[in-house]
């Protein structure tokens, strides 16, 4: 089925749909990775955009339930070079294309996925609609020119969970108002709330795998809730859209600071520089794949991340002097990590869970325990 994907800079290129008919509109940013396709598809941090992979060939080992990074799928469209309709992979119990089609996301292959890397990267992210119901490039792109701009939109509403919940005791879709001391004191141990901006699962796991309880809470719950319970620790999640619209959560993780132990992922990073008084802004494309470089400014070592952001923060903007730089981008420069000692929150832009890319990253969850247990 013809398929047509514009840009709000005119360009137009035609491919197929494998899902069938539909339309996707958002902002058409491109991924690096190489696998992980389903982690990507799952990640809430995508919600608004339409995601161009760079690596040709998708579908290949098909979908299974252990590699969901939420409840379901985010990202609003999928554009890939070539779509392989039959999975073999001893994990597979679907395909990619059947998968795209029970969340009524449109899928479209045969698009020149290169030319719309370089252009991206040429003019930055922008605005798209890809369409098997609207094949006139006039009207596809003036339509693309009408879409709101990820600038200033506060998307976190639309993937933050309904209700507090413990890790994986997921509430009924309708479950009443919970009562948030009843619920913390159903454990015991070390235990941390996770405010919930679009969380990945496997921020949770590796949580978990340490030992810690985890209470993850809607972004709006107050901080004077939070701190009622007197948590161990406290995370900031990732999550999509712009974080200097998200202005209810910078408040509460200002009022949050020095508290608690506080770490910051993605979204939970530029929330903390916010909050610290700082600014953020908009990368002309973002940094998203598994193989971004990053180097540890404390200890020396260059790691291979996980990424998945189209802001960051403007480090040299924070008043405070106490506040370091920990991580550095090795491509363009741009700040990767903070922390303030004085008041135990550190936060990285980057994805330290992984899911999709390598885990040289995954120490930072081992630092937060430590500060957790006071070690």
């Amino acid at each position: 089925m013809k398929a047509l994907l514009a840009l709000e800079d005119g360009l137009t290129l035609w491919g197929r749909s494998f899902t069938g008919p539909g339309e996707s509109c958002g902002e058409v940013v491109f991924n690096t990775a190489m696998t992980g396709y389903q982690e990507v598809l799952t990640d809430p941090s995508y919600k608004g955009q339409i995601v161009t992979m760079t690596y040709p060939l998708m579908g290949n080992y098909g979908v299974n339930p252990e590699d969901m990074e939420s409840r379901g799928i985010h990202v609003e469209g999928f554009i890939v070079k070539e779509y392989h309709p039959y999975p073999s992979n001893w994990r597979a119990q679907g395909n990619l294309a059947d998968y795209l089609k029970s969340a009524g996301k449109l899928g479209v292959e045969g698009l020149d996925t290169r030319a719309i890397t370089k252009r991206l990267r040429e003019v930055g992210a922008m605005r798209g609609i890809i369409s098997t119901l609207d094949l006139d490039p006039a009207s596809l792109v003036r339509r693309a020119r009408e879409l709101p701009s990820m600038e200033g939109l506060d998307l976190v509403p639309l993937v933050t969970c309904g209700q507090p919940y413990w890790w994986p005791e997921f509430p009924a879709a309708d479950a009443g108002p919970a009562d948030l001391a009843a619920l913390w004191a159903q454990k015991s141990g070390k235990k941390v709330v996770l405010y919930d901006y679009g969380v990945k699962f496997n921020i949770i796991r590796n949580l978990k795998a340490r030992g810690l309880e985890v209470l993850v809470v809607p972004a709006t719950t107050p901080a004077a809730a939070i701190l009622a319970l007197a948590p161990d620790g406290i995370i900031l999640s990732n999550g999509p859209g712009d974080p200097a619209a998200v202005t209810y959560a910078v408040d509460n993780v200002r009022q949050c600071l020095g508290a608690q132990p506080l770490f910051g992922i993605c979204l939970g990073h530029q929330l903390l520089g916010l909050a610290l008084g700082g600014r953020t802004f908009k990368l002309k494309f973002g940094h998203r794949g598994a193989n971004q470089p990053v180097k540890n400014q404390l200890s020396g070592r260059v790691e291979i991340t996980s990424q998945n952001h189209g802001f960051a923060v403007d480090l040299d903007s924070i008043p405070d002097p106490a506040v370091e730089l920990t991580h550095v981008n090795l491509n363009d420069g741009t700040s990767e990590g903070l922390r303030h000692p004085g008041l135990r929150a550190f936060s990285v832009q980057y994805h330290p869970e992984a899911s999709p890319g390598p885990h040289d990253a995954d120490y930072l969850f081992d630092e937060f325990l430590r500060e957790v247990k006071g070690d």
